[in-house]
């Protein structure tokens, strides 16, 4: 086994303290990864919150992560140590089913294997993230990082980037596309950058009247209150895709209202059970529809359209021992946009 270090989950206090962790030894197809940054996602938060040591065993979050290569297994031919790399939250998958025989080793039909909490398809141990210093992976689940990408602001791309990335790819945005983006955080403002790299007119609608500069900024021409009738009411029927980034349960009904003829709302940001009246979607053959992660090819072809386009998130870096004020904050939705934990105080 490899000892590194890492944030581990206390389940009496719902906090992380640091601890000695081990990692299994290379397999042929294996890469060690020295983990330089690591991406705070909301999915930390909640896992954290609900864990359970006696249920759920040793938890350690992270599933969106950058680093260099520190070594590789005898088979491994696409890495070398010292090239840096990115990881999302799938690490294996069962590479046999329809859906990883299409390259969408997200939807795999046996669930594919979770950075962290999911169960290692050789030996059955219980997956550690990447609030580590070192992780050990498939090779086939990482991913060149582009030299022209910053490491730690690259590091959301992989979950929260490829989340949004994948609706935009399946339902064709591109010129000509009239997209809305509701909600402007961490998956949002990420789904406004890659919209209008698309090519697309991209809008955002919010609850909140002060993000409307922010909005611009980050590339949108349009700016929708959504609790203003009168505004809401000007862009019925506008918008080709509602990209609905949205975390908190919520009405969908005025969002499919400025969902264009034949247009789809793409549910992102909630995925618990929802509520749609058939009219909302008999008047203008609108669609609901959802996404999640993504497979490996969309996931490097992601990598490459934010290369080619300078695409990275919007962080706010912390230390990795700051880990617990991030997710307090987090809880409290004070951060803008992505909270990024850097892993070298761990060394």
């Amino acid at each position: 086994m490899r000892s590194t270090t890492g944030w581990q989950a206390d389940s009496a206090t719902r906090t992380l303290y640091r601890a000695a962790l081990e990692r299994r030894d290379l397999r042929p197809d294996d890469i060690a990864v020295r983990v330089d940054y690591c991406g705070v996602c909301h999915t930390d938060l909640h896992v954290l919150r609900a864990h359970e040591s006696d249920a759920n065993g040793v938890l350690v979050p992270g599933h969106e992560f950058t680093g260099v290569v520190s070594e590789v297994g005898s088979a491994v031919v696409d890495f070398s140590p010292s090239d840096p790399v990115a990881v999302g939250n799938i690490v294996d998958s069962c590479g046999t089913c329809r859906m990883c025989q299409a390259g969408q080793e997200n939807f795999c039909r046996e669930f594919p294997t979770l950075t962290y909490g999911g169960a290692d398809r050789q030996d059955g141990a219980t997956t550690l993230g990447g609030y580590s210093r070192e992780y050990v992976v498939n090779n086939r689940f990482a991913y060149r990082l582009p030299a022209n990408l910053d490491a730690a602001a690259t590091a959301p791309l992989l979950c929260a980037g490829v989340t949004v990335w994948e609706p935009l790819q399946a339902l064709g945005v591109g010129p000509g596309s009239n997209v809305a983006v509701a909600g402007l955080g961490g998956l949002g403002h990420l789904a406004v950058k890659m919209a209008t790299a698309l090519g697309a007119t991209t809008s955002v609608i919010s609850r909140t009247p002060d993000k409307a500069a922010e909005a611009r900024l980050l590339g949108a021409r349009g700016f929708v209150v959504s609790t203003d009738p009168k505004q809401m009411k000007a862009v019925r029927d506008r918008f080709d895709v509602v990209i609905d980034t949205i975390s908190a349960p919520h009405d969908l009904a005025p969002y499919l209202s400025v969902v264009a003829m034949d247009g789809t709302l793409s549910l992102l940001g909630h995925l618990g059970p929802v509520t749609v009246e058939t009219m909302d979607l008999l008047i203008g053959r609108k669609k609901v529809s959802s996404a999640g992660s993504g497979g490996r090819p969309s996931t490097a072809a992601m990598l490459d359209f934010c290369a080619e386009h300078g695409i990275t998130a919007d962080i706010e870096l912390l230390p990795s021992s700051q880990v617990n004020t991030a997710f307090e904050r987090l809880e409290r939705n004070d951060v803008r946009y992505r909270f990024v934990l850097d892993m070298s105080d761990l060394d």
